[in-house]
């Protein structure tokens, strides 16, 4: 059954609190490199042209990224056998490591390139983490929550991922008040690295706390049942697994192009501040976090492919005028309206897709069937969205070609979401 067995609906709910909490000071680890990278990107990758050290920063943040297929696959596995708590509990771990190294690295001119190295061994450590936690996170989420509200309850997952970024934005926004920005610049960008650092450190105590899922204790109970594997995810669930990568693919890279880049974006090509483009991407983040449990309890209603489907059809037709029209906005207003309405658009996505893909596995494979085909698409269209969005504008001089990339994987996408089976009907999960 759906049901958790002894399970009240208090510590259920407790339960889904707790690994959120765990969740968003992951993604808060996680972003605050991306949302600081335009203080610290000339302390590690001193150049003399800003937009190269832009991309020398976004080029570590997508090797991050390039991690997190390991993780999905190392972790992924441990979970499925050790349990769903275990994996959240050393995620978290490697998370609080990755941020604390940052956080005391000297910069480049005082060690050299040792600088960048450290920098480097800081993204992957975490890398890693995110590889395992999202898979882990999402199946946690999927299997702890009762199944009429399993959508409401899994779109938890983006509401502290989003909350994640928020905060480390709204850290950015605090300190740009309170300390100035030649202080910033100096040493201040180090403040939020170690904040996620000490707080990741209390929610692995807190994560240790959490009952498991009644579906893995059930696994655990058949000593002599399946284990997972890479390989008989392979050879067992090939067309599972590629219709994660592919699902996830348009939908990655559009929320990376509207979220992590765009604050990129509002500064080097609208022509913001970075404060107010801080401000303007807050402010967005914040409507489209507030959507995320409304977008999940509508799928526990109507399904969730036809959520899945309106942000392919909505995101391949609008992609191209959201950003052309955001390139000639100088009004914040205007800026953060156009803005949150693209994230709107991605909501359709975003709010079930762990869920989705927790729907489509056994309970005995379930982690790392979600964990790595989605890491593997984060790998190569999410992590690189920056990278490529520069590469275009510097190196190729044809900004608008990353409209249409964006476009045309969304539109990829979408003809997955077409064909395939709305996983609230057919959910593995209630088969556990």
């Amino acid at each position: 059954m759906a049901e958790q067995a002894g399970v009240t609906r208090g510590a259920r709910l407790k339960s889904i609190l707790g690994g959120s909490a765990g969740n968003l000071v992951e993604w808060y680890d996680w972003y605050a490199y991306a949302a600081f990278a335009l203080y610290f990107a000339p302390h590690f990758f001193p150049a003399d042209d800003p937009t190269s050290e832009l991309l020398n920063s976004a080029g570590v943040f997508a090797l991050g990224f390039l991690m997190r297929p390991l993780g999905g696959w190392l972790m992924g596995i441990y979970s499925d056998r050790r349990g769903r708590k275990a994996g959240l509990a050393l995620s978290i771990t490697l998370m609080c490591a990755g941020s604390l190294l940052i956080a005391i690295t000297p910069t480049y001119q005082t060690i050299g390139a040792w600088a960048p190295a450290l920098v480097i061994l800081a993204r992957l450590l975490q890398g890693l983490s995110v590889g395992g936690e999202y898979g882990a996170s999402a199946t946690y989420l999927s299997e702890i929550a009762s199944r009429r509200h399993r959508g409401f309850f899994a779109s938890f997952q983006y509401v502290t991922l989003i909350s994640g970024q928020l905060v480390a934005l709204s850290v950015l926004l605090i300190l740009q008040a309170t300390l100035g920005k030649g202080a910033l610049e100096a040493w201040g960008w180090r403040i939020p690295f170690v904040i996620g650092g000490v707080l990741a450190v209390s929610v692995y105590w807190l994560r240790r706390g959490l009952i498991e899922s009644e579906s893995f204790r059930k696994v655990e109970a058949a000593a002599e049942g399946p284990r997972s594997s890479f390989w008989k995810l392979l050879k067992e669930h090939p067309r599972e697994s590629a219709t994660v990568l592919f699902l996830t693919a348009g939908g990655t890279l559009a929320f990376y192009a509207y979220s992590i880049y765009m604050q990129k974006f509002l500064v080097d090509t609208s022509g913001f501040s970075k404060e107010s483009a801080s401000r303007i991407n807050a402010g967005a983040l914040l409507v489209f976090m507030c959507l995320q449990p409304a977008v999940g309890a509508l799928s526990d209603r109507i399904g969730r492919k036809p959520l899945m489907v309106a942000f392919g059809v909505l995101g391949t037709l609008l992609t191209y005028p959201i950003f052309t029209t955001l390139e000639g906005v100088r009004d914040p207003w205007t800026a953060w309206a156009i803005v949150s309405g693209a994230l709107v658009i991605v909501s359709g996505y975003s709010a079930i897709s762990g869920v989705v893909k927790a729907e489509m596995f056994p309970a005995h494979i379930r982690t790392l069937g979600v964990a790595l085909p989605y890491a593997i698409a984060n790998a190569i269209f999410g992590g690189t969205a920056e990278a490529v969005a520069f590469w275009f504008k510097r190196d190729l001089a044809w900004q608008r070609g990353f409209y249409w990339y964006v476009t045309a994987m969304i539109a990829i996408s979408l003809i997955t979401y077409l064909r395939m089976r709305d996983t609230r009907t057919h959910s593995l999960i209630v088969e556990d």
